[in-house]
């Protein structure tokens, strides 16, 4: 296999954060791999810069990737270094993030190798992982009543309809619960979150999708179904093989699926949203702290990460 270039030079708006193997996608080809050092160290994998000739004007869109459990998956859910991820993402220019992950399911009408697009969370990570940039001397707060990008998610259902006829099955909304992890729920839990309206349980959502929005990217997950976590009477307890094995049979739905929607979004109709014009410097209004009064080294992270924002 060549060796990629290390650098890219032009600005990437939209990024891929999943498994290793969305990495290789019909139609892309991959034209660097980056190494990025952040305030916050290094992310989880080098970014992989893709490109892909859009279907709407025929011109080159790059797409960056970043694999969240690492090269070979080997970062356990609370070792994930998610603000070293999505800094770093900002960092080439991304300002929308399509992420993917593998989920149990909590209602019978979602099933294994369903996909689910939601638009809420409920936090049930354990203040293990590092949550927000702003920290060490420097105050902000974010609003996250709606923890996924309504535009974002829009073009994605819409891609994914568009699919049902070859073997892709939607769910427009759900209420996903994330976990701490690595292990998976006890049956007790998985009925709790069941009564709570939880659709679907994973443990990668948080603090990636607050890390996001604190950075100013429109972010939204896709969610693929492969079992019905531990509630289940009829069904067999979640593990490690009946994850991977509904993965590996349904990943050319889920590559045809990420590839729609990255081929969407590429298209001139969706500029402004794929560069989150709309979230566009909210950070500033976000801020407690005084400039004044915050630590030298807040600052000089907080500058690396908004260029320009707090000279």
């Amino acid at each position: 296999m060549a060796v990629l270039p290390t650098t890219y030079e032009d600005p990437v708006r939209i990024a891929v954060i999943g498994g290793t193997g969305l990495r290789e996608l019909p139609g892309f080809t991959q034209v660097a791999s980056l190494s990025i050092s952040t305030p916050w160290g290094k992310p989880s994998s080098p970014i992989t810069i893709l490109h892909h000739q859009c279907s709407h004007n025929k011109q080159t869109v790059a797409i960056a990737f970043l694999s969240r459990h690492g090269t070979h998956h080997q970062i356990a859910p609370h070792e994930v270094p998610a603000r070293a991820n999505i800094a770093a993402l900002r960092s080439i220019g991304v300002r929308t993030i399509v992420a993917f992950s593998a989920v149990g399911s909590l209602q019978e009408e979602i099933k294994p190798r369903d996909f689910v697009i939601p638009d809420q969370v409920i936090d049930r990570t354990k203040g293990i992982r590092p949550f927000t940039f702003f920290e060490g001397g420097a105050v902000a707060h974010v609003p996250f009543g709606d923890p996924f990008d309504e535009g974002i998610a829009k073009v994605v259902r819409a891609c994914g309809h568009s699919l049902e006829g070859d073997g892709v099955v939607l769910h427009d909304r759900g209420t996903l619960v994330c976990m701490e992890g690595p292990q998976f729920s006890t049956r007790a839990e998985s009925k709790l979150y069941r009564s709570w309206g939880g659709s679907v349980i994973n443990m990668s959502c948080l603090p990636e999708s607050k890390l996001a929005r604190e950075a100013e990217i429109a972010y939204q997950m896709i969610c693929m179904s492969t079992d019905y976590d531990c509630w289940h009477e009829d069904t067999a307890d979640v593990t490690v093989e009946m994850v991977m094995g509904n993965m590996k049979a349904n990943a050319e739905n889920a590559k045809r699926f990420v590839t729609a929607v990255l081929d969407e979004l590429a298209s001139e109709k969706h500029s402004d949203l794929v560069q989150a014009k709309h979230v566009e410097g909210s950070i500033k209004f976000g801020v407690s702290t005084a400039l004044p009064h915050w630590s030298p080294e807040a600052k000089k992270k907080l500058t690396w990460l908004y260029p320009g924002y707090f000279d």
